[in-house]
């Protein structure tokens, strides 16, 4: 039998609260979804953070700090933490949480590219907080920055980590940059074989 390892992302960045009641948000909220995820079958919780009162996505230390320590107790799954973390944010932001954890593996978005999530207005009208509507309508105009110096900087920062990456490829000339990084061995001494390249999925966007 062909074995499959299965990845989870029980709250991401892109759905805001109003979509969905069964978002998780608050700290406890994420930690019972990652342990049932994993208790489903999931070898691999992707972990973004998220303001407890807003739901918007939270990238400090501090807000992954407040479930990672129950996640490693409850659960022997593999703990991936995000450095995508939101389009809007820098990557120097992005990479703090996996700076400070140093988990085993932590994912790396491949290249620049529209993220346009705009679209999803035409589905939702109502929402709670005025940030959900802000951001949507945003991404008409949001190039989502994953310059090769940027990359070259996440790679850096966590290289004394022995952090593992995910590497993100969202089409086709990200698979091109990952083998610049891989061939130049770019990156200041970070692990740069390709453990895990994963396609996020079905997004409007170009590189």
């Amino acid at each position: 039998m062909r074995k499959v390892i299965i990845t989870c992302a029980v709250t991401g960045a892109i759905h805001t609260p109003s979509m969905s009641r069964y978002l998780p948000v608050t700290p406890e909220e994420i930690i019972e979804a990652s342990v049932g995820a994993a208790e489903a079958g999931a070898a691999i919780i992707h972990l973004h953070a998220r303001d407890p009162v807003t739901g918007k996505p939270d990238q400090s230390p501090d807000a992954f700090g407040r479930f990672l320590p129950q996640l490693k107790e409850r659960t022997d799954a593999v703990l991936n933490i995000t450095s995508g973390g939101s389009p809007y944010m820098t990557i120097e932001e992005r990479i703090q949480p996996s700076m400070r954890f140093a988990p085993e593996v932590a994912s790396l978005n491949m290249g620049s590219m529209n993220f346009a999530l705009f679209p999803m207005l035409a589905r939702f009208k109502e929402f709670k907080h005025a940030w959900e509507r802000e951001a949507l309508e945003a991404s008409r105009d949001l190039i989502f920055r994953n310059t090769f110096k940027d990359i070259e900087y996440a790679l850096a920062q966590c290289a004394a980590n022995d952090t593992r990456f995910e590497f993100e490829c969202y089409d086709v000339s990200h698979l091109y940059n990952l083998a610049h990084f891989v061939e130049t061995r770019s990156g200041q001494g970070a692990v740069l074989c390709p453990d895990r390249v994963r396609h996020p999925g079905r997004y409007r966007h170009a590189s």
